[in-house]
C-alpha cells in the first residue's frame, strides 16, 4: 500500500522546524546583541521559509517573509541595533507567520501593522558608530577598487544533495562581469572517481557594486562544510575568458570559518589554511544521516513488538514444558532477537527533553514582559532522553507550573529589594535520571508557599477539620484539588483554581507522580517522577492468592523474606529493620481482599518511588518477564493501586501494581498509626 505525501504538509513540518530555530535564535539575541552568528541563524532561517513558501504556494508567507527580511537585513548589515523593541516585534512577526502557514487565507491583513512596526524599530534605531578596525578596514576596501576574487569548493556531498556549482555561478555573473577559472586540482584518476562527489573547485574575478554582503549572499545556505575565500580588489575581469586552471597555477584556496565571518571585512578576508578534516567531517555527515519517520509508523512499529513480546513470551512457557531441545533452543534465540528488537525500537522512540524545554523560552519572556518581572530562565538535562508520547502530554503541565512560578512564587521586583534579593528573578527547570524514572523540577527563587494561607482555604473548603494534624507535605497537595487558589485576585495568567488540578491528572495517567518542597522566602520546587516509557518495561511477576501481579522491575529494590514475628503487627501492618533502616510494608493479601489461605512462607518485595520506600508482602515470586502495557478502561479508571495490565504467555491477563500509589498511600498509612501510637502514649 503506497501512502501519498501531501507538499503542502510537508512544507507545513520544516516551516514549524525553521520557526522555531528563529524563535530560539531572537530570544538568544535579546540577551547577547552583538552576536552575528544569531543575527545570520535568525536571516537564514527566513531566507529559506521565503523561498519554501514560494515554492509551495505558500504566496501570503513569500510576501511576509519578504519585508520581514528585507526590514531585518538592516540588522545584519549593523545599520540598526538589536532592542528588546526589536525582538519583541520580530517574535510577533514569526507568531504571524505560523498563523498564514496554518491558516491560509485568514490573517494576511493583520501582518501589515507588524511589518510597520517593525519598519518604524530598524529606521529609527541606527547603528552604533564602525569601530575604528572595522572603519580602516572600509577606507582600504574602497581604495582597493569593485574587484574581489572568489575561490570556492563545494562539500563532498554537495551534489547528492542537489547543489548545483553553476547555479551559483550565474546568481555571481548576475551581479556584474566577472572571469570563471575552473580548478581541476583534486580530480582524481578515473579508476578511483566517485560520480556523486563533487571534486571541482572555481576561482572568480568578480567586479560589481554589490559589496561584501551581496556575494556572501550567493553561498548563504552551503556555507558549512564548503571552502570559500572572498579577497577584495585581486586581479582584473577585462581580457580573459573561462577557463579551466592547472594545479602548477593555483593557489592553495582559503577556508572562511563561522567566526570569521561575523568578524570584520578585513578578517573575512583574512587566508586560513583549509584544514584536511572537512571531507572526513562530510563523509562523517553522510554516515550519521537521517530521515524522517511519520509517529504513527513508530506507534505502529511499537504495537508489533509488543504483540511479538507476548507471542515469545508463550513460546518460551511451551518450550520450559517441553523436552525438545530444539524448541527450547529456538525460544531462546526468539527471545534474545525480542527483547533487542524491543530496546532498539524504544531506542528510537526516545527523544531529548530539550526539545521540550525549548519551548517555554518564549512563554517566561513573554510572561516577564505581561506581569512587569525580570525572570531568568534557567535549563539543566536537556539531553535526558524521554519516550516521545511522554513529552508530547508533558507540554501542558510544564506550561501551568512555569506560569504559577512567575505569577505566584516570583515577587515584583520592588518587593524583591525590599526582601533583599535582587530584582530579576530566577525559574530553573531541570531533568534527571534516576534508576529508570526520569526526575523533571521547576523551581523558582520566590516568596515560597504559605502553609498557612493554604490550610485555611483548604478548611475554608471543607478538605480538612480545623482542628486536623496534617503533614506540611500533605498539605501542599491540597493546591492539587479541583478549584482550589490562594491568589488574592485573578489576572489574565491564573487565580481561577483551574489548572493545578489538571496537572496533578495528567501526571499520574503518565503513572507518574508530583511532589512540592518549599522554604519560606526562598522558592519552592515541584518535582514530577516519570517513567522512561509507557509500552514496554520489564516486570517481576508475583503471586498473591490465585491471582497473579507484575510490578516493575525498576522499582524494585530488593527482596526479602517475611520473618514470622511481624505476623503479630497490630493489624497486619508493621516495619521490618531493612539494614538499620525501618521499611513499612502492606499486605497485599489484605488490600486485594484475598480469602485464600496464606503460604507458608511469604515474601516481601521492597520498592521504592523517589526516596519513599515499602515493603509489599505476597505469597510467592514468579520470575521477571518483559511485561507489555495494556491500558486499563474508562470504567476503572478510579482504581488507583494499577497503573495497567498484561497479557501472560498463557493468555492470562495480569494487572500492573501502581508503585507509586502503593508508596504513597503506605507512607500515609504508616503515619497514621504512628501519630495514633503517639496520642495514645500522651
Amino acid at each position: 500500500m503506497s501512502i501519498g505525501i501531501d507538499p503542502a504538509e510537508t512544507f507545513r513540518q520544516e516551516a514549524r522546524e525553521l520557526l522555531d530555530a528563529l524563535e530560539q535564535s531572537l530570544l538568544d539575541l535579546e540577551q547577547t546583541p552583538d552576536s552575528h552568528d544569531l543575527v545570520d541563524a535568525s536571516f537564514r532561517a527566513l531566507h529559506t521559509l521565503k523561498g519554501s513558501g514560494s515554492m509551495f504556494g505558500f504566496d501570503e508567507v513569500a510576501d511576509f517573509v519578504h519585508e520581514f527580511e528585507t526590514a531585518f537585513d538592516k540588522v545584519r548589515k549593523g545599520r540598526s541595533a538589536i532592542s528588546t523593541g526589536l525582538v519583541t516585534v520580530a517574535l510577533a512577526a514569526r507568531d504571524h507567520i505560523q498563523k498564514l502557514i496554518e491558516q491560509p487565507g485568514q490573517h494576511a491583513p493583520a501582518g501589515r501593522p507588524i511589518l510597520e512596526a517593525l519598519r518604524k524599530i530598524v529606521d529609527t534605531d541606527g547603528a552604533p558608530a564602525p569601530e575604528p578596525a572595522v572603519a580602516a578596514v572600509a577606507d582600504a576596501s574602497a581604495t582597493a577598487g569593485k574587484t574581489w576574487r572568489i575561490v570556492f569548493r563545494l562539500p563532498d556531498d554537495a551534489l547528492a544533495f542537489g547543489t548545483n556549482p553553476l547555479l551559483l555561478l550565474d546568481e555571481l555573473r548576475e551581479l556584474g562581469p566577472c572571469r570563471v577559472t575552473a580548478l581541476t586540482d583534486r580530480i582524481p584518476m578515473l579508476e578511483t572517481m566517485e560520480p556523486t562527489l563533487a571534486y571541482l573547485g572555481w576561482e572568480v574575478i568578480l567586479e560589481t557594486d554589490g559589496g561584501l554582503e551581496k556575494i556572501e549572499d550567493v553561498f548563504m545556505f552551503i556555507r558549512d562544510g564548503m571552502e570559500l575565500s572572498i579577497e577584495p580588489g585581486a586581479g582584473t575581469v577585462a581580457g580573459g575568458a573561462d577557463v579551466a586552471r592547472t594545479p602548477d597555477a593555483v593557489s592553495e584556496p582559503v577556508a572562511t570559518t563561522k567566526e570569521s565571518s561575523s568578524a570584520a571585512p578585513a578578517v573575512r578576508g583574512a587566508k586560513v589554511k583549509a584544514k584536511d578534516a572537512t571531507a572526513a567531517a562530510s563523509s562523517a555527515d553522510r554516515g550519521g544521516s537521517s530521515m524522517r519517520v511519520a509517529a504513527e509508523r513508530l506507534d505502529e512499529l511499537m504495537d508489533r513488538v509488543g504483540e511479538l513480546v507476548i507471542a515469545q513470551s508463550r513460546l518460551t512457557q511451551i518450550a520450559s514444558a517441553s523436552n525438545d531441545l530444539n524448541l527450547k533452543n529456538v525460544a531462546e534465540e526468539l527471545e534474545r532477537l525480542a527483547s533487542g528488537l524491543r530496546d532498539t525500537t524504544m531506542g528510537i522512540r526516545m527523544v531529548p527533553i530539550g526539545s521540550l524545554f525549548g519551548r517555554f523560552r518564549r512563554l517566561v519572556h513573554d510572561l516577564s514582559h505581561d506581569l512587569g518581572k525580570e525572570i531568568e530562565f534557567v535549563t539543566t538535562g536537556e539531553e535526558t532522553e524521554l519516550d516521545k508520547t511522554m513529552i508530547e502530554r508533558l507540554a501542558d503541565p510544564l506550561v501551568h507550573l512555569i506560569r504559577n512560578s512567575i505569577d505566584h512564587g516570583i515577587e515584583s521586583p520592588d518587593k524583591r529589594l525590599a526582601a533583599g534579593k535582587g530584582e530579576r528573578g530566577r525559574v530553573k527547570l531541570s531533568a534527571t535520571h534516576s534508576g529508570a524514572e526520569v526526575a523533571i523540577s521547576i523551581s523558582d527563587d520566590g516568596k515560597g508557599l504559605d502553609a498557612q494561607r493554604i490550610r485555611a482555604k483548604a478548611e475554608e473548603a471543607g478538605l480538612i477539620a480545623p482542628d486536623a494534624k496534617i503533614a506540611d507535605a500533605e498539605l501542599y497537595q491540597m493546591i492539587f484539588h479541583p478549584g482550589f487558589s490562594t491568589a488574592g485576585e485573578i489576572t489574565s495568567v491564573s487565580g481561577r483554581g483551574v489548572g493545578m488540578d489538571v496537572v496533578k491528572r495528567t501526571i499520574e495517567g503518565l503513572r507518574g507522580s508530583i511532589d512540592l518542597s518549599t522554604r519560606h522566602g526562598e522558592g519552592t520546587t515541584a518535582t514530577l517522577r516519570l517513567p522512561l516509557t509507557l509500552a514496554i518495561i520489564e516486570g517481576m511477576l508475583v503471586r498473591v492468592g490465585n491471582g497473579r501481579y507484575s510490578i516493575p522491575l525498576s522499582a524494585v529494590e530488593e527482596c526479602v523474606e517475611l520473618p514470622p514475628a511481624a505476623d503479630l503487627g497490630d493489624q497486619g501492618r508493621n516495619f521490618l529493620n531493612i539494614r538499620g533502616s525501618l521499611v513499612p510494608f502492606l499486605r497485599l493479601r489484605e488490600l486485594f481482599k484475598t480469602t485464600t489461605p496464606p503460604d507458608p512462607y511469604q515474601k516481601v518485595v521492597i520498592v521504592a518511588a523517589g526516596d519513599a520506600r515499602v515493603g509489599l508482602v505476597v505469597d510467592q515470586i514468579i520470575g521477571n518477564s518483559q511485561t507489555v502495557i495494556k491500558s486499563l478502561s474508562k470504567l476503572h479508571a478510579d482504581v488507583e493501586t494499577f497503573s495497567g495490565a498484561t497479557i501472560l504467555g498463557d493468555g492470562t491477563v495480569a494487572l500492573i501494581l501502581d508503585v507509586m500509589n502503593l508508596v504513597s498511600f503506605g507512607q500515609k498509612l504508616e503515619g497514621r498509626l504512628r501519630s495514633e501510637h503517639l496520642r495514645r502514649a500522651a
